[in-house]
């Protein structure tokens, strides 16, 4: 018998739907992000495309779970987690592409942070846009300006202030992190329930961070990994629906964040204005996000582990 047992492979759950060629290049920069072993599960949500039995019929390490249909994001995450083993687990998008050690580094952030229950990496856009993924908490100050403000007038300070772009990218919390690619630490997770499925799509991410704050965890930002995300599959599918279900699901939400009686007004206004918000993203035909991206991602990835390592030696 060994005197050194092999660590747990590090489980990956992509939720896929049809998702096209991109699946492959998820499945081969992940094997490029890490010196480790890496167990990848398809939560697949009803995908007609063949993909995702292809990949996993050529892939040794990579294992299909059909969820039974079109369960939605979070609840097909949960499926696909369940059962892992070690600490930590990566959730990522299919249409993900890591950055070559990304996920290591990850994880070394994450050995830094010990009540880190997320650790999520710079996203950069195939256009070299780096989304805003760490962000505060949505609250009815920054985040009425957002909904109202973000689109006509993308620099607006409510925007900027919630998704903290004026600031140069480095390591540190946040209240939330995107949910299209974290570590997570699965104690930390499950303690709260894990993702709630009454989320379809959209706002799973902030809620789960929400609960895991209120348990005395944190959300850490890691700019010095990197993937490049596609994104924007579903909503370019079904766009009119997309629109309605991140709606529908902010309402859920922020409605939760104000009940009893006494904030029964409080509702219905952010029902009348995410009612309002939605007309108005049908009659222009953007998208429900709006604000546009503020910073290019030129000081992410190995600029932001030099920043490290001179902190460190000073």
């Amino acid at each position: 018998m060994s005197e050194h047992p092999v660590p747990a492979a590090l489980r990956a759950v992509a939720v896929t739907y049809s998702p096209g060629e991109a699946l492959e290049g998820f499945v081969e920069s992940l094997g490029r992000a890490t010196t480790g072993p890496v167990e990848v599960v398809l939560a697949d949500n009803g995908s007609t495309d063949g993909v995702p039995e292809d990949v996993a019929a050529r892939y040794g390490h990579v294992r299909l779970l059909r969820t039974g249909g079109n369960i939605g994001y979070g609840a097909a995450v949960n499926a696909g987690l369940a059962g892992a083993g070690g600490r930590y687990a990566l959730v990522a998008n299919p249409d993900v592409r890591f950055e070559d050690g990304a996920v290591d580094e990850l994880l070394a952030v994450a050995a830094r942070w010990p009540r880190a229950a997320t650790v999520g990496p710079a996203i950069r856009t195939p256009e070299g846009e780096l989304y805003p993924s760490a962000r505060d908490l949505p609250r009815l100050s920054t985040g009425a300006g957002h909904a109202l403000l973000g689109w006509a007038w993308p620099a607006n300070p409510w925007t900027a202030r919630y998704r903290r772009e004026r600031e140069a990218p480095r390591e540190r919390t946040a209240g939330w992190l995107s949910g299209s690619c974290f570590l997570v630490d699965l104690e930390a997770f499950w303690s709260v329930g894990g993702f709630d499925p009454g989320y379809f799509m959209y706002f799973e991410d902030v809620d789960l961070a929400d609960r895991l704050g209120r348990a005395g965890y944190l959300h850490v930002y890691a700019p010095s990994a990197v993937v490049v995300h596609e994104g924007g599959h579903a909503t370019r599918r079904e766009p009119h629906r997309m629109q309605r279900v991140h709606h529908t699901s902010a309402l859920r939400y922020l409605s939760g964040q104000h009940p009893g009686v006494r904030n029964a007004p409080l509702r219905a206004g952010l029902r009348a204005g995410l009612g309002a918000r939605l007309l108005l993203s049908y009659v222009s035909g953007r998208v429900a996000a709006g604000a546009r991206f503020q910073r290019r991602a030129d000081d992410v990835g190995r600029s932001a582990r030099l920043r490290g390592s001179r902190r460190a030696g000073a």
